[in-house]
């Protein structure tokens, strides 16, 4: 069954697929939403998040296992059960169609009619009563599909009802007023019923329909454009402002940022950027630095050089020593595979590396293996609980504090630094090991 971490902005329609579809096929699904665990403009353009997922967008879902996946449709539908996917080739393609519907016939005039409204986007008269068209032909296409069946594939939910109900439901809240819906009421049931259901009540909430159609608003527009221009006014402010080719060259200026963030105007109206305060900012300064010591690891000799600086210079009361052992070694499976759960951890904790150094490693063969580790962590507590965004994995671990005073302590992260010894508390052999650094 699918684990995994879903990465998003709070209310993102496309997410909501993935979420209900995890529902119901009972994937361990987590959902990464709220700063500090996921701060949108931030945390997905941090070298961690472009590394798995270039194009720096979410929804984006990591799996515990280390897969990686970006496109909410594609996150559905591994998120997904056969029967939600279809459990034979026709249905399988009847849900492909629906979703494929959603995406090139539904998004687009939905989009083009509910944004303005949202004050996300310029209203345009022209192209919302173009929208208004469109999204009665869909409505009509659904409706007549509706007219002997309750859901859209089958007798009972798939994917395609998932897909297409979550790409309408800022139409049925925004702008379908009773009216406009009374023409399609096989549509406005089938909508219904699904938001009903437990497994989309459990995403979305009460879903309350449109009882009057919303407008363009337009000081809502104007509250929400000035957050990306204000610096480019500021400027414009400072200057003398007789110089009209100054003024166009501003305009231009004024407008790169926005392909910069490439965003769609979804999370444009959506994400808020909050700056995350430093979980540490509350320890005092310590002497030892970190830095320097992985700079001796990582160049230098392991046993001549790097450890004998590490205990030369630990700060005891600013740093503590933890041992870590993975409780479900059953579960393990081939070593790719479990290298790949360390993997996967260490890109989760990329925010922690500045005040943090491990070495995990993986012992013993293909089906018989374990996961341990020695960390060391700035603080003298768990440093995981100081930020929820750490939290993804740590509970997969059996913690231990060290003392470092102690034989063991230092029999340990002798083996575990350098990835040679006895390693007698193992009792499997050395496979091979990683660095967080």
């Amino acid at each position: 069954m699918a684990a995994g971490t879903l990465y998003t902005y709070p209310d993102n329609w496309r997410a909501f697929k993935a979420q209900i579809a995890a529902q119901y096929s009972g994937a361990c699904l987590k959902v990464a939403s709220n700063p500090p665990a996921f701060t949108f403009g931030q945390t997905n353009r941090s070298p961690a998040f472009i590394n798995n997922f270039p194009l720096g967008k979410v929804p984006a879902f990591q799996g515990d296992d280390g897969f990686c996946l970006f496109e909410s449709n594609a996150i559905a539908h591994y998120l997904s059960n056969d029967a939600l996917r279809g459990a034979t080739p026709q249905a399988a393609a009847q849900v492909l169609q629906w979703v494929s519907f959603a995406d090139s016939e539904i998004i687009p005039p939905a989009s083009a009619w509910v944004f303005p409204t949202l004050g996300i986007m310029q209203f345009n008269k022209q192209a919302t009563e173009q929208a208004k068209e469109d999204v009665k032909k869909i409505l009509t296409v659904l409706n007549q599909h509706l007219t002997t069946r309750t859901f859209l594939v089958g007798e009972r939910v798939s994917l395609a009802d998932i897909t297409v109900a979550c790409s309408m439901v800022w139409l049925f809240k925004q702008v379908l007023e009773p009216s406009f819906r009374q023409p399609y009421p096989n549509v406005t049931r089938w909508f219904v019923t699904c938001v009903n259901q437990p497994q989309f009540k459990a995403v979305l909430g009460e879903v309350k329909l449109c009882e009057k159609m919303a407008q363009f608003d337009a000081k809502k527009f104007s509250e929400m454009q000035p957050k990306k221009e204000t610096p480019a006014k500021k400027e414009k402010a400072g200057k003398e402002a007789a110089k009209p080719q100054e003024k166009k060259e501003k305009k231009k200026e004024e407008k790169k940022p926005a392909p910069e963030e490439e965003m769609d105007d979804c999370d444009a109206v959506l994400a808020a950027e909050p700056k995350a305060k430093d979980p540490f900012a509350h320890l005092p300064k310590s002497a030892f630095v970190m830095d320097e010591f992985k700079r001796k690891y990582s160049n230098e000799d392991t046993m001549t050089v790097a450890l004998p600086h590490f205990w030369e210079n630990f700060d005891r009361e600013g740093y503590s020593i933890w041992h870590a052992q993975y409780k479900y070694p059953e579960e393990l499976t081939l070593t790719f595979k479990s290298c790949n759960l360390i993997t996967g951890m260490f890109q989760r904790l990329d925010k922690l590396r500045k005040n943090a150094f491990a070495s995990v490693i993986l012992f013993g063969t293909n089906n018989d293996s374990s996961i341990s580790g020695i960390w060391v962590f700035r603080g003298q507590e768990l440093a995981f609980t100081l930020c929820p965004d750490w939290q993804i994995d740590y509970e997969s671990y059996d913690w231990r504090k060290l003392d470092p005073e102690s034989e063991e302590c230092k029999t340990m992260v002798k083996e575990y630094f350098a990835w040679e010894g006895d390693f007698k508390h193992v009792g499997k052999a050395f496979n091979q090991g990683k660095i967080f650094k």
